[in-house]
């Protein structure tokens, strides 16, 4: 056998330089939005589960005291 088979030729020895991509759209996306969007669901469901569910005023919803009670209730020994 000759050694031409298994030389390759120069182009296919060298390797291609990495390329190294910025910030995509992505993710900032992943980053920033999701989790506004997490958080704002959760204030929404607190909101829709305590004046539609729970029949309360909706100004009651803004007051620490309301979910500082409901937590003890949740998790009292």
């Amino acid at each position: 056998m000759s050694r031409e088979k298994f030389n390759k030729p120069e182009e296919e020895q060298q390797q291609q330089p990495v390329r190294r991509r910025g910030i995509s759209a992505w993710t900032i996306i992943q980053w920033f939005l999701i989790p506004l969007l997490l958080v704002a669901a959760l204030g929404g469901g607190l909101v829709v589960g305590y004046v539609i569910l729970g029949k309360k005023e909706f100004s009651d919803v803004l007051l620490w005291s309301t979910w500082k009670h409901v937590y003890d209730l949740v998790f009292a020994p």
